[in-house]
């Protein structure tokens, strides 16, 4: 993801809690800089009243929207129209759409298919069509768990770590021999980025790791080099896959 890009983050109010918007915004600051940032809602429900402070310290505009019919989310369809006149504006190169609502599918979707980067944030109970359409999607419980751990609060953590399978383990085999050379190795760099594209919820920390180095090593069913390279300081790391395996694989 390119950081440097201008983003519009639209916040489904009536859907998503208000605890963790700090959090939010410090991992949407990783992929774009949230020149635009709204939240939308019924502001005369009391529910919404968490938000309201909240909205000043991260300089979040709020959008009224009255629920004009009992059963219809009027929210939704404000969010979709404002999502369309940011995109025919041309003031920015991608979206961050935080709600754990299907109704956005078509939305993120269409934003895609104009070009645009679109990064979804919810909760675990996000239904798997709008996590497929986002190019990439974030729980917000990680993000939760991962405040409790700076604060040192180990006792609130939530056993929210999902364990790494088999499922997973495949994920990555396969990517690795989509990407690999001759002799079976892959940039660590281009298989992170191609199980992305897979994946859209692939992150290392849903299974405990904040990288996806330690992921990988954690199973020992992979060979992992670093390469040294003229043009950098830095290392390269390579993954290539083991044929034969008896190791089990490894809780966080």
């Amino acid at each position: 993801m390119n950081q440097n890009i201008n983003m519009a983050v639209l916040i489904d109010g009536d859907n998503i809690p208000s605890a963790h918007v700090k959090e939010m915004m410090e991992e949407i600051a990783k992929y774009g800089n949230p020149t635009i940032k709204r939240i939308y809602g019924d502001w005369t429900r009391p529910g919404l009243n968490k938000w309201k402070n909240l909205l000043l310290e991260n300089a979040i505009t709020p959008i009224q929207q009255y629920g004009y019919t009992t059963g219809k989310n009027a929210t939704d369809s404000a969010m979709i129209i404002d999502a369309m006149d940011i995109l025919y504006s041309g003031k920015v190169d991608g979206f961050c759409l935080v709600s754990s609502d299907s109704d956005f599918t078509r939305l993120a979707t269409r934003l895609r298919e104009a070009g645009m980067q679109v990064i979804g944030i919810g909760e675990k109970k996000t239904p798997n069509p709008f996590i497929v359409a986002c190019d990439k999607f974030v729980y917000i419980e990680i993000l939760k768990k991962q405040t409790e751990e700076k604060v040192g609060d180990k006792e609130s953590v939530e056993p929210s770590v999902d364990r790494i399978t088999e499922k997973e383990i495949n994920l990555i085999r396969t990517t690795i021999n989509d990407l690999s050379d001759d002799d079976g190795w892959a940039f660590l760099g281009d298989v992170g980025s191609l199980i992305q594209k897979k994946q859209p919820n692939f992150d290392s920390r849903n299974y405990g790791f904040e990288k996806l180095t330690p992921l990988i090593k954690s199973t020992e069913r992979f060979e992992i080099e670093q390469r040294e390279t003229p043009k950098s300081r830095h290392k390269l790391i390579y993954v290539k896959n083991i044929k034969k395996h008896a190791a089990k694989i490894k809780k966080p």
